[in-house]
């Protein structure tokens, strides 16, 4: 217990001194005098309680009681959601080389990282994992993290595969040492046209940049002018990699972005002159999903009418978390400070005393507003109004970036049918199941994706067929099965998507990421509405104050 009381004294120590300071103050009360209150009380428990108790559990409870309190953003992480958290944002991990999915207790592959371990050895995108080692991974009702935990291990150790492949009569025994696997960031690029190139980011980690910039590069060099970046549903990341980013589109001393804190002062980030896209129109897409390090790109990028933005608007997150290390590997994220865009706004929505529950459902409370369906729904107060720095456009604060040109939540093709086959991976069961017979049949027929995404169809017979796999699905309830009757009138509704679907996915398999995206963006609204504003002299134009040419 004297750990205990001693660990809850470092924390607020660390805390004294990460700001360079021996006390923070806090209204009569100074830290020093609240690590002694919470000494005092540990104490006391200790000596006195009537039961055995769990100092480590006990200290826990204390620190995220008392963090729960202060905003929805600061929190504690046990050195497992430490690491958890670290992987995705460094980048790499230690693993084989492959991502999979469960399909009915079945581990399908369902990608090869180039250069991996995997590749070396000849895994293929399709091929059934059954065994892991000794441990049996088929029929067994696996979670997935239990399934990475058995895959994944240190550089330089060695795991044994049993693998079912198309067409193979036995099962192939594969040895693989295992590696550093990248975690790419990148979601696709390709030109759209001659001259407009299209990036999707989906997050801003370790790596994001130097994979932003090839792709950049080498869109550049097949003669792209203009640029669409997709933010969409991009969670954020590190705010030195959105400084980066921003840095590559605007002028150089141009702010970018500036953080603020009761205990911290202003620090400014300030563009170079190194930027490659500093020239050409820009739209950049955004949606209720877009949050923290892509709302600086987008703040900045519309405070200074260097490009529109388009979708909806940002979740609004604009907290700054300092990391404070504890001695056992956990971390507490601790709130210091809020980013501003460079006109002053705040990035950061509205939250009270740390309520997460309220938080939490700020974006179904956007919902029943009618935000997601209607621009008219959205109201700002005059306090909220900002004019950006170049062409003095009204914009506004209040928590998250409002886009130049709302486009709003696409439900065409949406029906209970296509939850269903969605939340069930009917059509990603589907799919794989087709591809495995058809894979070799289809690499002939369409030898390039060009000639795959002019020629390929999905037939009605192939709808039947996906519709006939979701009444068979044995995973399924059979009483909370769709009638005969739904099914057929939301066909008619999600027909269009669902066969998007199923050609994407098909192209994934086939050809890659980049190829999935050049075929479902064909019916995603605000990536086509992106394309009607950066082609549009007239438009473009328009939504950013400039004079007509």
């Amino acid at each position: 217990m004297k750990q205990l009381i001693f660990s809850c004294m470092l924390i607020l120590t660390m805390l004294a001194c990460s700001y360079g300071q021996n006390t923070i103050t806090f209204g009569h009360t100074t830290s020093s005098a609240a690590a002694q209150k919470i000494g005092m009380a540990i104490n006391a428990v200790e000596n006195l309680y009537v039961d055995e108790l769990n100092s480590n559990k006990l200290a826990e409870d204390a620190i995220i009681s008392m963090l729960e309190k202060l905003d929805p953003h600061s929190n504690y992480m046990t050195p497992e959601e430490v690491k958890e958290m670290n992987e995705p944002l460094q980048g790499n991990f230690d693993g084989i080389g492959i991502q999979f999915n469960m399909l009915t207790d079945t581990l399908y592959v369902v990608h090869v990282i180039p250069c991996g371990p995997s590749e070396k050895v000849g895994l293929l995108v399709g091929d059934r994992i059954l065994q892991v080692d000794d441990t049996l991974i088929a029929g067994v009702k696996m979670k997935n993290t239990d399934v990475m935990s058995h895959i994944r291990g240190p550089k330089g150790t060695t795991v044994n595969l049993k693998v079912l492949r198309n067409g193979e009569p036995k099962l192939l025994n594969f040895k693989i040492v295992r590696d550093k696997i990248p975690i790419y960031s990148l979601g696709a690029f390709y030109m759209i046209d001659e001259t407009t190139g299209y990036i999707k980011l989906n997050r801003f980690a370790a790596t994001t940049y130097n994979e932003f910039k090839t792709a950049l590069d080498t869109l550049v060099r097949q003669g792209m002018v203009n640029l669409i970046l997709d933010l969409q549903d991009n969670g954020g990341g590190y705010l030195g990699t959105a400084i980066e980013i921003a840095n590559e589109f605007l002028q150089q001393g141009s702010l970018i972005v500036y953080t603020e804190g009761v205990h911290q002062k202003r620090e400014d980030a300030r563009a170079t002159n190194k930027g490659a896209m500093q020239n050409g129109r820009l739209v950049v897409i955004v949606n209720e999903a877009s949050a923290s390090a892509s709302e600086i790109v987008t703040g900045a990028i519309q405070d200074w009418d260097r490009g529109v933005i388009v979708g909806r608007r940002t979740f609004g997150k604009g907290l700054v978390q300092r990391p404070v290390p504890l001695l056992d590997g956990s971390m507490i994220r601790l709130t210091t400070a809020r980013y501003y865009t460079p006109t002053g706004r705040s990035i950061q929505k509205p939250y009270e005393n740390g309520n997460q529950e309220s938080y939490a459902k700020d974006l179904i409370d956007r919902g029943n507003r009618g935000e997601m369906i209607s621009a008219d729904s959205i109201h700002f107060s005059d306090s909220l109004k900002f004019s950006t720095l170049v062409n003095k456009r009204t914009v506004y604060g209040g928590g998250g970036i409002m886009p130049d040109y709302f486009v709003p939540l696409d439900t065409t093709f949406r029906s209970t049918l296509l939850g269903e086959l969605n939340s069930n991976q009917i059509t990603y069961k589907y799919t794989t199941r087709l591809i495995d017979s058809k894979r070799s049949a289809y690499k002939t027929q369409y030898p390039d994706f060009k000639t795959y995404n002019k020629d390929f169809a999905v037939t009605d017979q192939m709808l039947n067929e996906l519709i006939e796999s979701y009444r068979k699905d044995t995973t399924i309830n059979k009483e909370d099965s769709l009638s005969e009757e739904r099914i057929a009138k939301d066909l008619v509704k999600s027909a269009s998507l669902l066969k998007a679907q199923i050609k994407a996915l098909i192209a994934r398999d086939i050809f890659g990421e980049n190829e999935y995206y050049q075929v479902i963006n064909k019916i995603i609204v605000p990536y086509n509405q992106a394309i009607e504003i950066i082609s549009d002299d007239k438009v473009y134009n328009k939504l950013l104050s400039l004079p007509a040419k």
